[in-house]
């Protein structure tokens, strides 16, 4: 198959800055897409929670736009914009009319610039409470809600910059001051730890020209804090296994394999036996649980495509109502020994590959995801241009690569699992 290539032109700024520009003049739309190498892991003992707090923080206002002002301009400019957070970056990003990129690259580089002149208690107060909010409603009182940091917690041993909750404790949460939130801004949201990506319908000079004009002036940062040693061994060792007893009607099981870090020649291996075993319903868990036994509602498997140290292949399924979470994870654990048993075929492996391929396609049509993506790569790679190089890496992903790779990292020495039982029947199913 022929993949589309996307033009990449990278610069990095006397500050450090990295800059890639990537034109397409198909529709008249640019994206400004800024990446921070800053995320969970990031944070120190005792204030988890800081990285998505900064999140919320980075749109209360600047020196020169008032608190909420950023999304009301970018609006009204007949824009889009949010933000997001994850273990190890946070983003911030735009996609706008073309006419208007310089507003979007005024606007990010004042708040890089100029955001702890504006910070008050008020802001920080009531921020707070937004993301103890956002805690209650979509982790706490969120059916499995909590399963996002239960896992990490159950695969990454407790010193790991990867076990901790990514949304924070109340307790940390409560425990920040204006102090903590000015150190952690003045630590990693500098221009040395940032990759700005603008792309769509642009003219090249002009658009490096504004980026010089709006970031060339902001001073380099003192350098971010090196994150301990990441390295585990290729598996756990042991089955490890939790069972949480829950406000849910039916039971729901996570099962986790440690695998290499994306980007890892192995990993490529990994991603395609995860479209083998749960993306579509034509995916082994599919269709021998939901369609064939109908003992699950859905199954799905993914990678976290963590690119330090190591990373999850993760088994996602649900229980059909009245189907005990003993009989579902029997079930789930016997299609996964079946694949060691059996291999993969040939089929699989091309089906596997096609959705592959068609999810990479439909994942960079926008520029919004397209200048995401350039982002991601120039942060976790070190090279904008390798984003290139996915489909053809994963294409070389032999029958023989993904048995081998499943025989080593699908044994019962390597699982973790996260069994979620309704309350009422825990009993049973531990």
């Amino acid at each position: 198959m022929v993949m589309m290539r996307i033009p990449v032109e990278t610069t990095t700024l006397p500050n450090g800055l990295r800059m890639i520009l990537s034109r397409d003049h198909a529709t008249p739309v640019v994206a400004v897409n800024l990446w921070y190498h800053v995320g969970s892991a990031n944070e120190r003992e005792g204030r988890t929670g800081f990285a998505h707090l900064f999140e919320h923080m980075l749109f209360q206002g600047s020196a020169q736009v008032a608190a909420n002002e950023h999304f009301e301009l970018v609006q009204r400019a007949g824009g889009t914009l949010n933000g997001s957070t994850w273990l190890d970056r946070t983003n911030y990003y735009e996609t706008l009319p073309s006419h208007q990129l310089e507003l979007a690259l005024w606007l990010e580089a004042d708040r890089m610039a100029r955001l702890l002149p504006a910070m008050t208690q008020e802001k920080l107060d009531t921020q707070r409470d937004v993301v103890k909010n956002e805690r209650r409603w979509s982790v706490d009182n969120q059916p499995y809600g909590t399963w996002w940091e239960r896992l990490p917690a159950l695969c990454f041993p407790p010193a790991h910059p990867f076990h901790h909750s990514l949304i924070g404790s109340m307790e940390h949460l409560t425990a920040a001051s204006l102090d903590d939130v000015a150190e952690f801004f003045r630590t990693y949201y500098t221009p040395d730890n940032a990759v700005l990506t603008v792309c769509g319908d642009f003219d090249e000079a002009t658009a490096r020209a504004m980026v010089e004009r709006q970031f060339g002036a902001i001073p380099r940062g003192a350098g971010r804090p090196p994150l301990p040693d990441m390295t585990l061994p290729p598996t756990f060792g042991e089955w490890k296994r939790e069972v949480v007893e829950d406000a849910v009607v039916a039971p729901r099981l996570f099962l986790a394999f440690r695998i290499p870090p994306a980007g890892d020649d192995a990993w490529y291996a990994a991603s395609l036996l995860g479209a083998v075993l749960g993306t579509g319903e034509g995916s082994r868990l599919s269709r021998a649980l939901v369609r064939e036994q109908q003992l699950a509602s859905e199954a799905t498997a993914f990678t976290f495509d963590l690119a330090k140290g190591s990373d999850l292949l993760v088994c996602d399924v649900t229980a059909r109502p009245g189907v005990a979470a003993a009989t579902l994870e029997a079930a789930v654990v016997a299609e996964i020994d079946r694949l060691l048993r059996d291999g993969v075929t040939a089929g699989e492996r091309a089906r596997a590959l096609a959705l592959y391929e068609t999810a990479w396609v439909s994942g960079i049509q926008s520029v919004g995801s397209r200048a995401d993506k350039l982002s991601q790569f120039a942060t976790y790679r070190g090279d904008a241009a390798l984003v290139n190089d996915e489909p053809a890496r994963h294409a070389a992903v032999g029958v023989d690569a993904m048995v081998d790779f499943a025989r080593a990292r699908l044994q019962p020495t390597n699982r973790a699992s996260l069994l979620y039982v309704p309350r009422a029947v825990a009993g049973v199913a531990a």
